[in-house]
């Protein structure tokens, strides 16, 4: 498909009301500019963030609205400036796609982090042009936020990786998975089962915890060492100051979540690292300082994550051939995918096939 060719159009919100019934809609795409890259979408992953946004969890979307971050699909055009890509290549784009690209955030290849980075979707350029997602015929992005896909990831594998890969990957990389660390994950859906995958990989000693028993032979498959049923209520002692790292990727806790029976599983200086991002009325339960003290143990959290890492990430999957657990589905049918998502019905991850005429 050419340039001249590609109209974009996308599955959209237009009544929050009926958030998984989206209307194909067209859209005014980002205006084009000499460093952007053009790409015809092929796959696009389900994210719990379409969910959040869809539901209005995290404030109100700007209407009509096409959602999906996990992205991949072919360049049809580039900017005069752009000397990465090519029409013709296979490329992904995830959960951002520009930034000021002058801060220090930028700067220092932490462009995630930047002040005023713009988000795929639901995000507003100067001109005000809304940005429009992945559930759609097309995308426009600037080329630092745009990856080159290798040969060896099928499409609809590299597309999850985008988000959900990408947002585990990071932390993982940042606070030191590897080999003699002990990585603990909470929450085995999406993001936790790319979560095993990744640490496996990077050589840590993986803890998984979960409260569904139906995940277990699952997670063993995945490769984690050990497999925490969280519905004891003294799973906790028996890993008093042993995890190195743990690393949450829940999106909804509840006051009910024992979060300092979680911190207390971490050796000293232990990093608590959340990712998933409940709805906006679902804080982190409360702790104490009392908590924290007795192994110095530190919270924090990340987002999403760099092109730098991003292609660490890629490259590692590439050379241990590794695959995410997926299921695939037409475009068209991504109401029913979002639908089973928020049920939790998913394993452990959808990616849509584009199917629009």
């Amino acid at each position: 498909m050419s340039s001249h060719d590609l109209q974009f159009k996308g599955y959209a919100l237009t009544d929050p009301s009926k958030w998984h019934d989206l209307k194909i809609i067209e859209f005014k795409p980002k205006t084009f500019e000499s460093e952007d890259v053009e790409i015809a979408i092929t796959h696009c992953g389900v994210c719990g963030s379409d969910v959040h946004t869809l539901t209005q969890g995290w404030g109100e979307s700007k209407l009509p609205l096409v959602v999906g971050h996990e992205i991949v699909g072919t360049v049809t055009r580039v900017g005069d400036k752009v000397s990465e890509f090519k029409p013709g290549d296979r490329v992904g784009v995830g959960a951002q796609r520009g930034s000021c690209l002058h801060c220090r955030q930028c700067k220092d290849d932490y462009e995630n982090y930047c002040p005023n980075g713009i988000d795929t979707y639901n995000a507003e350029y100067p001109d005000g042009v809304v940005a429009q997602g992945g559930y759609s015929t097309a995308i426009r992005a600037h080329e630092r936020f745009v990856f080159p896909i290798p040969d060896e990831i099928e499409s609809r594998h590299a597309a999850s990786m985008m988000c959900a890969g990408l947002t585990v990957y990071s932390p993982l990389r940042t606070h030191g998975a590897g080999p003699g660390k002990k990585v603990g994950i909470m929450g085995i859906g999406g993001l936790g089962h790319y979560a095993i995958l990744w640490a496996k990989a990077m050589g840590a000693e993986v803890y998984a915890f979960t409260h569904d028993k139906s995940k277990v032979d699952d997670i063993k498959k995945m490769g984690a060492d050990h497999i925490i049923d969280t519905t004891n209520p003294g799973f906790h002692k028996d890993l008093a100051h042993t995890l190195d790292i743990l690393l949450s990727t829940r999106d909804v806790f509840g006051n009910s979540t024992p979060l300092g029976d979680y911190l207390s599983m971490l050796y000293v200086h232990g990093r608590f690292v959340t990712v998933g991002l409940p709805d906006a009325d679902d804080p982190l339960p409360p702790i104490h300082a009392f908590d924290l003290a007795p192994n110095g143990c530190l919270m924090g959290g990340s987002k999403i994550g760099s092109k730098k890492e991003c292609l660490e990430m890629l490259e590692l999957a590439r050379s241990k051939g590794i695959k995410p657990w997926i299921e695939e589905l037409p475009m068209s049918e991504v109401g029913k995918a979002l639908q089973n998502l928020k049920n939790n019905k998913v394993r452990y991850r959808y990616v849509v096939k584009q199917d629009i005429l």
